[in-house]
């Protein structure tokens, strides 16, 4: 071989060598390594945005995201702080083959669009804020508010997922009446509701937030994805149980309670909860024993709750939904705090748990072609927030695993549904 022919082969040998040893794709890690695990859900919703295909890494560095490499992504992660690593093809299959093992609890699931996201919220400012909406605007994924007047409308098929604002769906006005009756942003709360249901067509407030809850059940047996936090988990399920009942008191509705609204409730149209008894009295903060606010007796330094480990390859919704970098989560308080589990469905996944106080914290389930999911408590970064409370700070908390519950629910819609295997 002449020198010539040498250094050709030479030549094209580093070059060879230089495209294979070139960055392909980005991992996006959601282990501890990961600087603002919050916001890197933003960037993989940004990049679905673009047409731009995501890998979930199901439990591969804590659920990492795997993309392909564009200088576009990686200026993107920079400027919101994000921690990528640029990667090779050949690293990139050693990976993907690792995750395929089949005695590797691992899988990967394709993204390919950016779920459109709705939340249900009253136009009128609350004295609270929403976790979801936090966190939605932390991550700076875009959504819409709905509320009645567009449910009622058939809006919510321009969604692929919807979560309810912390809303009363039985009508009583969040049973805020014996301490706030008085102040008014709960005055003011009140005769919106009334004012709206009546230019709606509706006689009360109540009749008006039940066939909400139809029109929302609807939705999901249509293939729509529903998240629900604090008492619109509760209540959400105790209006479809109660259709055609009365169970407010005169000072919600102007009337009585049908006295056998209990025995009258149906179980059978609920998602997640039977056999609860409803609290009656309308100068107690509770709407039924659903709830375990104020009968547990968990300590706020024992107040933890377990994630469920999922096989990834066999349940990959429970899965994707409990991606983390931890396993044990903080607990902390709401209206609706967590949910007895003597009262869930024997259908209804439990995801999270405290076992020692028999109470479930995360729960998931089926209805239809669509799927919800209820979390209990109000903000996972403030143990316990009262009316009026400033709003958590997100970037105080940018790597809050009791956040990412929330975000995993955000970015399922874009994966593949599988249902679970049996």
């Amino acid at each position: 071989m002449n020198l010539y022919r040498i250094k050709i082969f030479f030549v094209f040998f580093v070059l060879l060598f230089s495209f294979e040893a070139r960055s392909m794709y980005i991992l996006i890690p959601m282990d501890d390594s990961q600087k603002d695990h919050l916001k890197a859900y933003g960037i993989a919703y940004w990049t679905l945005e673009k047409s731009v295909e995501v890998k979930w890494l199901l439990n591969y560095r804590g659920g990492s995201f795997l993309i392909q490499q564009y200088p576009e992504i990686e200026n993107e992660c920079t400027i919101r702080g994000v921690s990528f690593e640029s990667i090779t093809d050949a690293q990139t299959s050693a990976i993907l083959n690792e995750i395929a093992k089949p005695d590797v609890n691992m899988d990967a699931v394709a993204m390919n669009k950016a779920p459109k996201i709705a939340v249900y919220s009253p136009p009128n400012k609350q004295p609270w804020d929403d976790a979801v909406t936090l966190v939605l605007t932390y991550a700076e994924i875009p959504y819409d508010i709905v509320y009645d007047g567009e449910i009622l409308d058939g809006k919510l098929s321009e969604y692929d997922w919807l979560h309810l604002h912390h809303e009363d769906f039985t009508g009583q006005h969040g049973k805020f009446w014996r301490v706030y009756q008085h102040t008014p942003w709960y005055q003011e709360e009140v005769r919106n509701d009334r004012e709206l249901a009546k230019n709606l067509g509706f006689l009360k407030v109540s009749e008006l937030k039940s066939f909400v809850v139809q029109k929302i059940e609807k939705y999901i047996e249509r293939g729509g994805f529903l998240f629900a936090m604090c008492a619109a988990t509760d209540t959400y399920d105790i209006a479809l149980a109660a259709t055609g009942v009365d169970i407010c008191a005169p000072m919600f509705d102007g009337d009585p309670a049908d006295k056998n609204a209990q025995e009258k409730l149906d179980f059978s149209r609920t998602l997640a909860f039977r056999n609860f008894k409803l609290e009656e009295s309308p100068y107690v903060y509770e709407f039924s024993n659903i709830d375990a606010t104020n009968t547990r007796k968990v300590a706020r330094e024992n107040d933890y709750f377990t994630l469920f480990d999922f096989s990834a390859k066999w349940d990959p919704i429970p899965t994707m939904l409990c991606q983390n970098h931890k396993n044990l989560i903080k607990g902390f308080m709401g209206q609706t705090t967590a949910f007895r589990e003597e009262v869930i469905k024997p259908n209804v996944l439990i995801m999270g748990e405290n076992k020692p106080a028999h109470e479930a914290r995360y729960i998931h389930g089926e209805r239809g072609k669509g799927f919800w999911t209820f979390y209990g408590g109000h903000d996972p970064e403030d143990y316990r927030h009262l009316v009026g409370d400033p709003p958590t700070d997100l970037s105080l908390h940018p790597n809050s695993p009791g956040y990412r519950l929330i975000l995993n629910n955000v970015l399922f819609p874009a994966a593949k549904k599988k249902k679970r295997k049996t």
